[in-house]
């Protein structure tokens, strides 16, 4: 376990940003730490009340006080069996409302920590939301994924199971010891001598099981974001017979698991037993304590132990009984505060959340970007460091334009229109829609006038209708009809079972590459956005249905700020503008004619582009 990993669970200020989200219950922490406070001041009366029962119904009236003398006296009890009765009818009732105190302990602090999960999990997956690219790029899916479930889970376990139930347990400790004081000093020392024992092995117990669950963690996030990724990916493992080979290297994370998880067990098949077998031993000291006096006829010492050896085997189980489970509920804590760690490197934590709003404040006063000239000037771009993928890169496109990209594979395409939308940030230049820095406008604005058309279209689990507006509720079902009326996808929806209520399924796999591709150009003709960019947008299309869509999308780029990457150059030839790239860099610019004339880099794309065509 590393040192971070150590550090972990003594990381108050970490804990102080959990409890930010506390805040709006607070009188629910209050009132679980109330509960604690009472749980605990009443477990010692039933062991003490029946102490001086005992005393009273065997005799032994010496160190009985008089309150509790006048209390029996006071019932005229002709015998002891009635007192009995009485007094076990009295302890029921205690017993039920402990029990019921107790029920409400556990459900407040229950109730406490879901909300405190609730509120967390919804701030997570906001946080998600408006992550940048490059965070998915070097993130795993899964790994998001286990933070925004199984951790946050554990975090709930800091209220239901560690932080305040720790503090009642030792209370209830606390106030048993001090009970177990009062009445006699000295047979609590002998009660209490084998603590040393018990407080080595819980040591112990905690560190092994403490590192058995950071193991187990690593290998919970370790097997979501490898079954998350091969069931994407299912058709892959499959098309090359990969199964046996990929099973081998689930069975090997699943091992780890289950090794991790034994550990565990084994430190808890250990640590029982020892607590059990400390308890024994007190006991056994009270008896050999009690005994001890008893067969003495030389002490001068008059002790009532009658009741006394009674109470204090029940005061000992009321210590144990929490610390059977303490050290278990510390890791449960530290594990909590690991967990928390770790989500909150996903998400800011609470003060640095206030931040951001603030910040969100002042760019929602900032312009809404209209349709005008897009100018790159001098734009360095790496997804890692100084590994550049764009180098130097310098044009403009004027407002109503129509810009093409082409080259090959890597050669930068896809990264430029990733920027100007801002999904990744610019390493140095700048970009300029209408002579304004792209970081000058409200970056939810700007967005919702970039239309977007990918290459690889995702679409989620639900109907078509959903996947078009992406649940935006302001449009309406007349304006959806309107849009995939102008791209010919009308007809097709309607012959659908629940037509635009068809459930397309997860990543739209009922749908066929073409189909999806179609939905997602209805998306970008139903927002009308001032600037466009096709990236390979007709890549997955056949002949007729390129045909049915080009109408479309010559009428959508009329009049709009244009950015179209194609490796089917036929599609681009009527460009106002063509910009050649390859490895990151300009090769050539101008109209497809002045291009061709020159001999360059796109004439050999063209002609091999027909050559490819033609066989």
């Amino acid at each position: 376990m590393s040192e971070e990993q150590k550090k972990v669970g003594f990381n108050f200020l970490l804990l102080r940003q959990i409890f930010f989200y506390v805040k709006p219950y607070k009188k629910y922490l209050y009132a679980s730490i109330f509960l604690a406070l009472l749980m605990a001041a009443v477990a010692p009366v039933r062991p003490y009340l029946i102490q001086l029962t005992v005393d009273m119904t065997t005799g032994k009236n010496t160190g009985i006080p008089h309150w509790f003398k006048t209390f029996f006296n006071s019932f005229n009890f002709n015998n002891t069996e009635r007192l009995v009765i009485v007094i076990t009818a009295f302890q029921i009732a205690f017993i039920f409302l402990e029990t019921m105190v107790r029920f409400a302990f556990t459900f407040i602090t229950a109730w406490l920590g879901q909300h405190v999960v609730k509120d967390l999990r919804n701030n997570v997956f906001k946080q998600i939301l408006d992550l940048p690219l490059s965070k998915f790029d070097t993130t795993p899916i899964g790994t998001l994924t286990t933070r925004t479930i199984s951790d946050i889970e554990s975090i709930n376990d800091i209220f239901s199971d560690g932080l305040i139930p720790i503090i009642a347990d030792l209370l209830t400790i606390i106030f048993t010891l001090a009970t177990m004081f009062w009445i006699d000093w000295r047979l609590t020392l002998v009660a209490l001598i084998p603590f040393p024992i018990l407080i080595v092995a819980t040591n112990y117990f905690k560190k092994s099981v403490n590192k058995s669950f950071v193991k187990v963690r690593n290998a919970v996030a370790n097997l979501n974001a490898f079954v998350q990724e091969h069931i994407a990916g299912m058709m892959i493992v499959q098309a090359f017979a990969a199964e046996d080979r990929e099973f081998d290297k689930f069975k090997k994370i699943n091992k780890e698991h289950k090794e991790a998880n034994i550990k565990a067990i084994f430190a808890y098949s250990i640590f029982f037993p020892i607590v059990e077998l400390v308890l024994a031993i007190s006991t056994a000291l009270i008896v050999w304590w009690v005994a001890k006096f008893t067969i003495d006829n030389q002490t001068n010492i008059h002790i009532n132990f009658s009741g006394k050896i009674v109470s204090f085997v029940m005061y000992m189980n009321l210590i144990f009984r929490p610390l059977r489970i303490l050290a278990d509920k510390f890791n449960v804590l530290q594990m909590g505060m690991i967990a928390a760690e770790r989500v909150f490197k996903i998400a800011p934590l609470p003060p640095m959340k206030e931040d951001i709003i603030l910040n969100k404040d002042l760019i929602a006063r900032k312009e809404k970007p209209e349709t005008g000239t897009i100018v790159f000037s001098n734009v360095w771009f790496a997804y890692n460091k100084d590994s550049y993928v764009l180098k130097n890169i310098s044009f403009e496109v004027k407002s109503g334009e129509t810009l093409a990209l082409v080259g090959h594979t890597g050669s930068g395409k896809t990264s430029i229109i990733s920027l100007i939308n801002k999904l990744y940030p610019i390493n140095k230049g700048s970009i300029l829609i209408n002579n304004k820095n792209i970081d000058e406008y409200n970056l939810e604005d700007l967005r919702r006038n970039v239309g977007v058309v990918l290459q690889d279209v995702f679409l989620f689990s639900g109907s078509i209708m959903d996947n078009i507006t992406l649940r935006n509720r302001n449009v309406t079902k007349q304006q959806v009809i309107e849009a995939a009326t102008l791209i010919g996808m009308h007809d097709f929806i309607m012959q659908l079972p629940n037509n635009y209520d068809y459930n397309v399924m997860e990543r739209g796999n009922i749908l066929s590459m073409g189909q999806r591709q179609l939905i997602s150009f209805i998306r970008v003709l139903l927002y009308n956005p001032s600037i466009l960019i096709l990236d390979e947008a007709t890549s997955s299309i056949d002949t007729e249905s390129e045909q049915l869509i080009q109408h479309a999308i010559d009428t959508l780029i009329q009049g709009r700020t244009s950015i179209v990457i194609a490796h089917r150059l036929s599609t681009i030839t009527k460009a106002n503008k063509i910009i050649v790239l390859d490895k990151g860099e300009i090769k050539e610019k101008g109209t497809h004619t002045e291009l061709i004339n020159l001999q360059g880099f796109y004439s050999d794309l063209y002609y091999r582009n027909f050559e490819i065509k033609s066989l």
